[in-house]
């Protein structure tokens, strides 16, 4: 790979596009395992963004965060074994501890249900207890042998996931779907990529899940992505781990749970909504660096006194809470500067130049539209933080147009096949119910039903593959 910057186009190569964005922009790097990748600073100072956006959300109604071992007995696996049957293809597991043979297998973490409700059976005496609502961020290992990609399918990845436990079924319900708008406003007021959301089909849903409620966005490749999800468990792992209370009428009674998570492929989806064919596009509330000051020096007599003005206006955007990094190294040239930081995803570049000194003003560039507009020095706060919010609203509004654009609704087989090999997308199209149409059309096309809207669509149309049955309309789509 060239040391330069980006050398394949977004619409030539997008999977090639894309791994050199996340490598040169400093996103990432390959680790020595396969399959696995390091976080550089840029990346997990996203990672943690969001993290302190959603921790803020959850400890407003009461989750507190806790950690829990990595290491899962095999035997609590085995316990839910429709849970356990999910994973096995995935799962790492430890067999030996220094020179000494364990007595029983322990996976690496792939998940962590069974170690939290093994304890949740323990907490839990009486109606007193309820709810639990805990949430741990921590490492996943899933021993994938797909084609690894870094953030959006790597053996080892980072996540959030919240468990929480309760006395009835409405307020289990509640809690998914306050989740589910918690990560939705992450997603489309965060990150500005706008999502589907709705409800998993049996065949699609989390094992062990009463339902799993998704939120999906769409890339420029017209794969679908999962950008989170919040299952409701209903009972059945109350039942498998006995997680019981005595209630106010001095009965036991079964629990009810939900679990919930995101995970760093987010980081992923941003680069390929966002990013173009000069790097990475960073929305401003989630930018380690929102403003980058480039002076603009040529004469040995400007120089001092640009820089001074430089400082002057670092300052001021530094007390106001604006993340700013002055670039006065000198031996780089502005022109490489720009380069540098455009690669990056800095929202804003401020230029001072000679003639800005003069005229007592700032350049302004934006990096997603790369128009420029001047300010005066007293006014650079103010129209920093205006343009911050544009460029937000612009990444939302453009990829907004990009998932319509990328919808497409669909009234017979052939049209679905064209239309998912040549465009692309999210299909909208009839479904009878029946998850043998589901799984032959995931056999013959590779696409999925990524969710069933919340508010059902029934259609005339009969079902796309059977054309029997009159059904529902769900929507399809290749994903990653």
């Amino acid at each position: 790979m060239s040391d330069t910057g980006v050398t394949v186009k977004k619409s030539n190569n997008f999977s090639e596009w894309y791994v050199e964005v996340v490598l040169k922009s400093g996103l990432a790097d390959y680790a020595p395992i396969k399959g696995c990748m390091i976080f550089k600073p840029q990346s997990y100072a996203i990672w943690e963004k969001i993290q302190e956006v959603f921790n803020k959300k959850i400890k407003s109604t009461g989750h507190q965060n806790v950690y829990f071992p990595m290491f899962i007995p095999e035997s609590f696996l085995k316990k839910e074994a429709e849970h356990f049957e999910g994973f096995v293809p995935e799962v790492a597991w430890v067999t030996q501890g220094g020179e000494t043979v364990l007595d029983e297998k322990l996976a690496i973490r792939p998940t962590s249900e069974t170690i939290i409700y093994s304890a949740f059976a323990k907490w839990v005496r009486s109606w007193r207890d309820l709810p639990i609502k805990i949430n741990q961020w921590c490492n996943i290992v899933r021993w994938e042998t797909k084609a690894t990609k870094p953030f959006l399918r790597t053996r080892e990845f980072l996540w959030q996931e919240g468990h929480t436990v309760h006395k009835t079924s409405e307020e289990a319900k509640k809690e998914v779907f306050e989740i589910l708008d918690e990560y939705k406003d992450i997603m489309e007021k965060y990150l500005a990529i706008p999502v589907l959301i709705g409800v998993k089909t049996d065949n699609e849903k989390f094992a062990g899940a009463l339902y799993t409620t998704t939120l999906e966005a769409i890339m420029p490749d017209g794969k679908a992505l999962q950008m989170g999800t919040s299952h409701n468990l209903g009972q059945n792992f109350a039942k498998v781990f006995n997680i019981e209370y005595i209630g106010e009428d001095k009965q036991n009674h079964r629990v009810w749970q939900t679990s919930w998570g995101i995970s760093t492929r987010l980081i992923g989806a941003l680069v390929m909504v966002h990013g173009d064919d000069r790097g990475l596009v960073v929305p401003p509330r989630v930018a380690s660096i929102q403003v980058v000051i480039v002076p603009i020096t040529y004469k040995k007599g400007d120089s001092s006194a640009i820089l001074e003005k430089c400082k002057e206006v670092y300052e001021k955007l530094e007390k106001n809470n604006i993340s700013v990094v002055l670039d006065d190294r000198k031996e780089y040239t502005p022109g490489w500067k720009f380069h540098e930081w455009e690669l990056k995803g800095v929202p804003i570049r401020i230029e001072i130049g000679p003639r800005d000194l003069k005229q007592n003003q700032i350049t302004l560039a934006r990096r997603d539209t790369f128009q420029k507009t001047n300010a005066k020095i007293e006014d650079a706060t103010e129209a920093v933080k205006l343009l911050l919010d544009e460029i937000q609203d612009n990444l939302y509004l453009t990829a907004k147009e990009k998932l319509i654009e990328k919808t497409t609704i669909v009234n017979n087989f052939e049209d679905f096949k064209t239309t998912l090999k040549t465009k692309g997308g999210f299909l909208k199209a009839s479904w009878c119910g029946n998850p043998d149409c589901e799984e032959k059309i995931k056999a013959e096309t590779g696409a999925t039903i990524r969710l069933k809207p919340f508010v059902t669509e029934l259609t005339t149309n009969k079902c796309i593959l059977c054309n029997e049955t009159p059904g529902e309309i769900v929507y399809f789509a290749r994903s990653y």
